[in-house]
């Protein structure tokens, strides 16, 4: 008989398994892979799409176009998860596995900070950066704010991206002279595990005059006032804000029983829950990773790795490493690299490539291998 895994989630996380399993063992597995999305989209895609370099429609990959042997998608909202007897309930039905690997990711909670809803405007969803690409246009004089909300958050170096893609498309609409940006992160410094990058980002706004803020979380928001209120009690005025907001697990994954301090917990070497044959990869879970797509995809393998030794009957795979590339615009068309290490060591450590054009190629060559592997395209 067919080993049943359902994958709950396709981000990075979800997309590795099913693709890795199904070249692998596709005659051999019944994956079913559910997300409530009809489509996949990059998490560094809003940033281009908050910036008007690319429109939402071209960066939508439709899960649809998932045709892999073994592999079947459903467009499905979860609604209960029960991880004792692994089964899925969704909107449309019932699932029984005898393999359940939750990679639902973390969501955004607005309320948490207080304004925030309301006067606001958070870019790491999709809908939030489409938002923002259509008021970004009128803003053309005063103070921008970027704030992050919370921390763990996803893509630790996405605001700082954002802090420096913002100085570019406010300079080719010639208005930054006009503008101010300020940047308050919860951390230390931009990427901490390596110093080097950390410096590069630093010297890159000090450069730009862009004010950065470390070792700060913005706690709320008086958007009457345009009033950013920091966990300190000290204020910053703005007349634009783009926030990232506070994040935990989603409502189903919480209500399952699986979570504890807001994620769910499991052994960082294979990726296991405490619930025998049920495993949680990527931003959902706590692992000792940051929270990105890279880190959720290299979980997926050692996953993925284990299952097909066990239905070959092979050795099980080496454990999880923690290590991960992410590509970091510094804008004007350069790219940098930070390459990490979070579990191999005593410490996290990190790597630092300096910005470059080439770089760049690399980061396309990046998505368009993950396009043409999971989506075929």
């Amino acid at each position: 008989m067919k080993i049943r895994v359902a994958v709950l989630g396709a981000g990075f996380g979800g997309l590795e398994l099913a693709t890795t399993l199904s070249e692998a063992v596709g005659d051999k597995v019944e994956v079913t892979l559910i997300d409530k999305s009809d489509s996949f989209v990059f998490g560094y895609s809003k940033l281009d799409v908050m910036f008007a370099r690319t429109t939402l429609d071209a960066v939508r990959l439709p899960y649809r176009a998932i045709a892999k042997p073994g592999v079947r998608f459903l467009r499905e909202t979860i609604t209960a998860i029960d991880p004792d007897k692994r089964t899925v309930s969704t909107d449309s039905g019932l699932y029984e596995a005898d393999v359940l690997v939750v990679a639902l990711g973390a969501d955004y909670d607005l309320d948490a900070t207080p304004g925030l809803a309301e006067g606001g405007g958070e870019f790491y969803s999709v809908a939030g950066a489409q938002r923002l690409s259509e008021v970004l246009p009128r803003f053309s004089r005063g103070r921008a704010l970027i704030g992050v909300c919370g921390a763990p958050f996803k893509c630790p170096p996405a605001p700082s991206e954002t802090a420096l893609l913002l100085h570019d498309y406010l300079s080719t609409r010639g208005v930054r002279g006009d503008c101010e940006i300020s940047f308050v992160l919860p951390l230390g410094s931009p990427v901490p595990p390596s110093p080097d990058t950390s410096r590069a980002l630093e010297a890159a706004f000090v450069e730009r005059d862009i004010r950065f803020v470390p070792g700060r979380r913005v706690s709320s928001l008086d958007p009457t006032r345009g009033v950013a209120v920091l966990d300190d009690g000290s204020e910053m005025t703005y007349d634009i804000f783009l926030g990232v907001p506070k994040h935990r697990a989603p409502d189903v994954v919480i209500e399952s029983g699986m979570t504890e301090d807001g994620y769910i917990p499991v052994d960082s070497k294979t990726l296991e829950t405490r619930f025998p044959g049920v495993y949680a990869v990527g931003d959902v879970a706590t692992v000792g990773a940051p929270k990105a797509g890279v880190f959720a995809e290299g979980a997926a393998r050692v996953v993925a790795a284990s299952l097909i030794a066990s239905i070959r009957g092979g050795e099980q795979p080496a454990s999880y490493d923690g290590r991960g590339i992410c590509f970091i615009e510094f804008g004007a068309g350069r790219i940098g690299r930070v390459e990490v290490d979070f579990l191999s060591g005593p410490k996290p450590t990190g790597s630092f490539g300096a910005p470059s054009e080439a770089l760049a190629a690399d980061k396309l060559h990046f998505g368009v291998s993950r396009r043409a592997r999971w989506f075929d395209r």
